[in-house]
């Protein structure tokens, strides 16, 4: 830990342990008694999710599937809780350099310490959408958490996350979102401590939210 107050982290790994560790913690304090919660860590992202617990895999879906057989429910039962769903999609993302501002997008720029990062991208390379991204937010203003908006520079390649891979095994509504970092993949990342506190206030208050959908409207209880 470093800075004047100690406000950031630097450390091997962060993306993305960070979010990992502090999605983790929201969901063991979530509480809440209408639906199940499920937290799902995948193995093998930064070097292949086709892996047979990778995020390419049957991992979830089998998991999901053997959670409704075990009580009882029918398949319809599995369909209908798979669409009524709503599905944090977790990553780090890039923090606006100070050296290389040029590799961010003008209208797009996010910080360290200033919140949680919800990505959005053209080429769906991230599962955002508008009504993933209002819940979300409600999410967080009900947790007095501060977000940031994200997107890729169009003339920049970006990554991808796990959320549109696993999509393709279990179709859930999907918010990509994470904490903004500096040298990514590198053997020093730096990140911001507040936005690991943030994830955690964010990520219990999801875990104890009941998302309803009534007459094609879908809102936070």
């Amino acid at each position: 830990m470093w800075g004047a107050q100690e406000e950031f982290i630097s450390a091997q790994h962060l993306d993305d342990l960070q979010c990992a560790y502090a999605t983790l913690k929201g969901f063991l304090e979530g509480k809440q008694d209408r639906n199940i919660n499920v937290y799902a860590c995948f193995d093998n992202e930064e070097v292949g999710s086709g892996t047979k617990q990778g995020a390419g895999s049957t991992f979830l879906y089998d998991t999901l599937r053997r959670i409704h057989l075990g009580l009882g429910k029918q398949e319809e039962d599995y369909y209908r809780a798979v669409a009524g769903s709503l599905m944090l999609s977790a990553d780090n993302a890039h923090a606006v350099h100070p050296n290389h501002p040029e590799k961010t997008d003008a209208e797009n720029c996010v910080y360290m310490n200033e919140g949680i990062v919800v990505k959005s991208h053209a080429g769906q390379k991230y599962t955002s959408d508008a009504v993933s991204i209002a819940l979300f937010r409600e999410v967080c203003e009900k947790a007095d958490v501060p977000i940031q908006f994200f997107a890729n520079r169009s003339d920049e390649a970006g990554g991808s996350t796990l959320g549109n891979i696993s999509s393709g095994k279990v179709s859930l509504k999907a918010v990509d979102i994470g904490l903004a970092q500096l040298a990514m993949h590198s053997a020093y990342e730096t990140a911001g401590i507040r936005d690991t506190c943030y994830m955690i206030k964010a990520a219990k208050q999801f875990y104890s939210t009941h998302f309803c959908e009534e007459n094609g409207s879908i809102f936070c209880e």
